[in-house]
């Protein structure tokens, strides 16, 4: 392939570049589902010892720690250098942590880069989602935004392909090629038009959305440059607390995000392997894992066919719906496990089955819906800063609910873990139905008029 050709590919499909971070997120949030099978053995392990289950869980969970300043970091800088360079910025200390670990001898080093992939990721979950928030056109952006779950879905599935049948080292290295494939890519994105707009500089903003092929949307862009000139950072801060419609966004995004992680999703990535041996199935933990991850491919691929064309609403409480029934279902089976049920070893089977339910049902709609809103909802000069704090709220709710899974397991049991996620869904469905609003269709200024009167 020559250097003519492969600048060619690189501008056909530069705008696309950033799907690679979401497979780079979903491949660093599912990492421990594979490896740590590897981590207890100590034949497999990169350690020369058998960690505890409490130092394990702190490796699983000390992701969402890095994951919340990173965020908050980017709020600032976006604005003020832009949304490509943040971008860029998550790669690189991607590229660092996926160093360490590919490395990594002891858990002091395990623990440094959990924590610096979670400041990376955080950076790029977020700037993901802002970036394709505003470089799309109202009719196209809740399909950009739900393809994201799809990506994010291909990266778990990825990791629980070579997770189980490669060494540490090599599977871990699938992450460090993936984070400087990202880096290099996102070198040739477009910055945001949005940021322009926040600058004042009129002329790129007319030539980036020229090139994105939005030219009809060029007034309607500059229309909205007199909402945030001569404003400040504090004032940003100010208006996401005060004004009526960011107040709302805020209550909608923060609680959808804090409900989407209490349904158990990271807790249930994390230990998928554990889950599977504690169940006893027929079926390989390996094997489990992999069919789990290719059936999340369905239910997130459905969602970009259903969001425009029935809402975020409809989409929203089917999901949930899926979410509270399965986690019912799966607390029943574990109890029953828990009190020796003699009929329960003929459907060793079933929570392979349940589980993919829950992962189909999950990844249609809880999964993406919260970000398709948090990049819809707030005005634009406090999107970043919004999506900062509703991401971060997500890693900090993740790192409760991951930590709290371990612990109800050891003292109560499983069953009751499952209990409590099918509760938090059960939330979700009544949240949905009374508070979340219909976005489907929408320019972000119409939705920020729903959400005046609202």
């Amino acid at each position: 392939m020559d250097c003519l050709t492969i600048t060619l590919f690189v501008d056909k499909y530069k705008d696309e570049a950033v799907y690679i971070g979401q497979l780079l997120v979903g491949f660093t949030i599912s990492w421990t589902g594979p490896i740590f099978l590897k981590i207890r053995d100590p034949a497999l392990s990169p350690l020369s010892y058998l960690p505890t289950e409490t130092e394990l869980s702190l490796i699983a969970s000390l992701l969402y720690v890095g994951g919340i300043p990173g965020p908050f970091i980017t709020s600032w800088l976006s604005n003020v250098h832009g949304r490509k360079p943040c971008i860029i910025m998550g790669g690189v200390v991607c590229c660092l942590a996926y160093s360490v670990l590919v490395w990594a001898q002891s858990l002091a080093m395990l623990y440094c880069a959990r924590l610096l992939a979670g400041l990376a990721i955080g950076i790029i979950a977020v700037m993901n989602l802002v970036h394709i928030g505003e470089i799309a056109s109202s009719n196209i952006r809740g399909i950009l935004l739900t393809i994201i779950g799809i990506f994010t879905t291909c990266g778990s599935i990825l990791v629980f392909a070579v997770g189980p049948y490669f060494s540490y080292k090599i599977a871990t290295s699938v992450g460090l090629a993936l984070s400087l494939a990202f880096t290099l890519l996102t070198l040739f994105i477009p910055e945001s038009p949005i940021f322009f707009v926040l600058k004042d500089n009129v002329d790129e903003v007319r030539k980036t959305l020229n090139d994105l092929g939005r030219e009809g949307d060029i007034e309607n862009i500059l229309e909205t440059k007199n909402n945030f000139t001569n404003k400040t950072t504090k004032k940003d801060w100010v208006e996401l607390i005060t004004l009526r419609s960011n107040k709302r966004a805020m209550f909608i995004v923060f609680t959808l995000n804090i409900l989407q992680h209490c349904s158990g999703i990271f807790a249930i990535l994390a230990y998928s392997g554990s889950i599977f041996a504690m169940s006893g199935s027929s079926i390989s933990p390996n094997i489990s894992m992999l069919i789990i991850g290719l059936f999340q491919v369905t239910g997130s691929a459905s969602a970009p066919f259903f969001v425009e064309r029935n809402g975020r609403k409809m989409l929203l409480f089917l999901s949930c719906v899926a979410c509270f029934l399965s986690m019912l279902l799966l607390g029943v089976y574990f109890y029953l496990d828990h009190i020796q049920y003699a009929a329960l070893k003929n459907v060793k089977w079933l929570p392979l089955l349940i589980l993919i339910v829950f992962v189909i049902g999950y990844d249609a709609g809880l999964s993406v819906i919260p970000n398709v809103l948090v990049g819809e909802m707030f005005t634009t000069n406090v999107r970043s800063k919004g999506s900062a704090v509703a991401v971060s709220l997500s890693w900090l709710s993740g790192f409760l609910v991951t930590i709290a899974f371990g612990a109800i397991t050891d003292n109560i049991g499983i069953y009751a873990a499952f209990w409590f996620f099918s509760c938090t869904s059960f939330i979700a469905c009544l949240f949905t139905v009374f508070f979340v609003p219909e976005t489907k269709g929408k320019s972000l200024l119409e939705v920020q008029e729903i959400l005046e009167n609202k």
